[in-house]
């Protein structure tokens, strides 16, 4: 089942619930979403986003809930972050399981090995390809530097 399709079929569960906090979620993830297929219509893409383009948006919506609920809790609001950690539970139930650190350093050191990457300059090629074959399942703000550990030495 396309990604959509299952966050569309929870949106309308959350419906029946009367579940606010879930619906409120769902309904954000559908406007970013939608968002999206504006600007790929725009660019000429007429089908909008894919089931790539949604994992990221979806993890760029966890990613942003974390910090707000860090920053929320250096503030002292509690129930503010508590409310953003409540969100990213329901934005993970849609995103793949992420990978350890263990696991991304596996995944790195098998694309290494694919694209023949040697050295530094070669990074932006394996970067994709981890990209492309991991977008939801691990978090590229860490396995960049992963990554060039990797090709420096």
């Amino acid at each position: 089942m396309l990604l959509r399709t299952r966050i569309n079929e929870a949106l309308k569960q959350a419906m029946k619930d009367k579940a606010t906090t879930r619906l409120s979620t769902l309904r954000l993830v559908n406007a970013a979403i939608k968002d999206k297929d504006i600007a790929a219509r725009a660019e000429g893409n007429e089908d909008g986003v894919g089931d790539a383009e949604v994992l990221a948006i979806l993890g760029k919506m966890a990613k942003q809930r974390v910090e707000s609920a860090r920053a929320y809790e250096e503030g002292g609001r509690l129930d503010l972050a508590e409310s953003e950690r409540s969100e990213i539970v329901v934005i993970e139930e849609f995103l793949p399981r992420q990978l350890s650190d263990e696991e991304a350093r596996e995944a790195v050191d098998a694309v290494v090995r694919e694209v023949g990457a040697t050295s530094i300059r070669d990074m932006g090629k394996a970067m994709a390809v981890l990209k492309a074959n991991y977008t939801g399942q691990m978090d590229f703000s860490r396995v960049g530097p992963m990554l060039k550990d990797r090709l420096s030495s």
